[in-house]
């Protein structure tokens, strides 16, 4: 019997035996890169929101201010807020509440940019897209996928930094006092009030942001032949991103966060309907709904666009580093 032969019948009488095979080296080095492509994607997304949120942190907490409050917004208003906040408490109360938006921020940008690439790889294996840009519909259900994903796991960490952005240091000294007053006080279940509007405005948000990052990078390797674009257009199709997605969603967020400070703002808000009227009854529809929307024009782009840069330039560098160090063996 020649060697073939006796590789099949040993490989038989193994089977037979009811003894279980290794995976061949191939399947072993599919799923450690596999691992490792998951653990860059957590990486990456991490310190991509780290770095985006921070960087927007005095604009956000000014910006939830007035979302919750019935004061009317400006840009004027908006500045000798920030002015009086740093006279008063100081130029590091600007970043009053960021503590629980890393909190927050790191695990949810985590979750939700390796979530899509995930979703993406899924999506193009069940559509016949694998390593191609996925379509239009199945790239918009990524982004929304992977932001609901996020946002479900990541909730009560909102509802406590909204909380930390709109009370005086007094009231919460830190992220632990948060959750233990408010489930004494209100109950467990106002950790997630808001919840519902917040799903319902993530799925638009995430969706159209990474569909209209993606769709830009598509275009641009159409057209310039370039696999990878330069930071600064990254930067741009980021911004670009983010505008369109925050203005999609905004009156949800607006909705969610007076939802979420009701206990603190001495307000009752029972339901997204509700909300909704009451605001527009006060406020109007433009200056109630959409209040703080020409703050987020500014904040909002600049947060999504570092926040894609950052992810693809980490991305880029975790792969190389990755290499090096299996050439390097």
């Amino acid at each position: 019997m020649d060697q073939v032969g006796m590789g099949n019948a040993e490989h038989q009488g193994v089977l037979s035996k009811g003894k279980v095979l290794p995976f061949p080296a191939s399947s072993q080095s599919e799923g450690f890169n596999q691992g490792h492509t998951v653990l860059n994607s957590l990486l990456s997304g991490a310190f991509a929101g780290a770095v985006a949120k921070t960087s927007i942190a005095p604009l956000d907490r000014t910006k939830i201010i007035f979302q919750v409050s019935s004061n009317r917004f400006s840009a004027k208003e908006a500045y000798r807020l920030i002015y009086r906040t740093y006279l008063k408490d100081g130029f590091f109360s600007l970043w009053r509440g960021n503590s629980a938006t890393m909190v927050r921020v790191i695990p949810y940008a985590a979750i939700q940019f390796c979530g899509h690439e995930q979703y993406k790889r899924f999506l193009g294996q069940y559509y016949g897209f694998q390593g191609k840009a996925l379509p239009p519909v199945p790239r918009l259900l990524a982004g929304s996928l992977a932001g609901t994903t996020a946002t479900m796991i990541t909730y009560p960490l909102d509802m406590v930094r909204a909380r930390m952005a709109v009370t005086p240091k007094e009231m919460y000294s830190n992220i632990l006092q948060v959750f233990v007053r408010i489930s004494r006080e209100e109950g467990l279940q106002t950790l997630y009030k808001g919840f519902t509007p917040t799903i319902l405005g993530i799925m638009p948000y995430a969706g159209l942001s990474f569909f209209t990052y993606e769709t830009f990078k598509k275009i641009h390797s159409e057209h310039t032949g370039r696999s990878q674009p330069f930071s600064y257009e990254r930067l741009a199709f980021g911004a670009c991103a983010g505008l369109i997605g925050q203005s999609a969603s905004y009156p949800l967020d607006v909705v969610r966060r007076r939802m979420q400070t009701a206990g603190v703002t001495g307000r009752t808000y029972s339901s997204i309907s509700g909300t909704i009227r009451d605001i527009v009854r006060e406020e109007g529809v433009i200056r109630g709904l959409y209040k703080g929307l020409s703050m987020n024009w500014v904040k909002g782009p600049i947060a999504v666009g570092i926040s894609f840069m950052t992810f693809d330039l980490m991305q880029v560098l975790l792969s190389k580093l990755q290499q090096f160090n299996h050439s390097a063996r």
